[in-house]
């Protein structure tokens, strides 16, 4: 079992959903957001349900790098080690390229891409010197092409992040003696915070309880990669992946 997992972006939506479920497998947590009085509320709640685990929590920019190794070494300290990272935190904001939204498209290029590479350094890190961990990045559906409007700066960014992780991956193959996995989940729609008032079809969009419920079970299996939930997203990617972008675009 992976006992120790941190998890970035805890504060709200997927990330907080995730910690829910896997404190009550029994992990020991160590939780970063922005927003720490939202990490100490999760915090009471979850020892207040599951006084047998242990929560820390830090405040984190994750577009602060340094910040972001400090805290990773004080949660392996914490908790000492850590048997895997999720990457999980991102932004959404952004607009039609050539529109005037630089700024916007910008921010979540690097809060998105940028920042997760910089967990990433400090994961891998540490699992090169234990030897063993599991590395989650949680990428999207948009990743599967290029996206219109609002959605193309964080679709790219959600490729990113994917090609990252398999560009670790292949580092990982034929080194023997290292226990390290990594995943790539690809979320549909999944209600968050960061999805709230947009216009999604409501049939295809689970509550954030059911999308996290998938998204550990794909974590505790530690697949290679996996759309999540799986109905209707697997097929919906292979649609993506092969139809006309004249059909894509109408699928957003």
């Amino acid at each position: 079992m992976r006992k120790n997992v941190l998890i970035t972006g805890a504060s709200s939506g997927l990330g907080a959903g995730m910690a829910r479920i896997l404190a009550a497998k029994g992990h020991h947590l160590a939780l970063t957001a922005r927003r720490v009085d939202r990490l100490e509320e999760l915090k009471a709640e979850l020892l207040g349900a599951h006084p047998d685990i242990e929560v820390v929590v830090h405040a984190l920019d994750v577009n602060d790098h340094d910040r972001v190794f400090a805290v990773f070494k004080q949660s392996i300290t914490d908790l000492g080690g850590l048997d895997r990272v999720i990457v999980n935190a991102g932004l959404g904001k952004g607009g039609r390229i050539g529109t005037g939204k630089f700024y916007a498209n910008k921010q979540t290029a690097e809060t998105n891409f940028v920042a997760a590479l910089a967990q990433c350094e400090a994961a891998m890190e540490h699992f090169y010197e234990r030897k063993a961990g599991h590395l989650v990045m949680i990428s999207s559906m948009s990743a599967m092409r290029g996206m219109p409007s609002s959605m193309t700066t964080y679709a790219a960014t959600k490729a990113g992040v994917a090609a990252l992780a398999e560009g670790i991956r292949s580092d990982l193959i034929g080194r023997k003696g290292l226990d390290i996995k990594v995943t790539t989940l690809y979320p549909g729609y999944i209600a968050s915070e960061m999805n709230e008032g947009v216009q999604q079809e409501a049939k295809m969009m689970v509550d954030t309880e059911t999308g996290c419920k998938a998204l550990v079970k794909k974590i505790e299996a530690e697949v290679v990669d996996a759309a999540v939930p799986t109905w209707p997203w697997a097929p919906l990617g292979q649609v993506m992946k092969h139809a006309p972008l004249s059909v894509v675009r109408r699928m957003v």
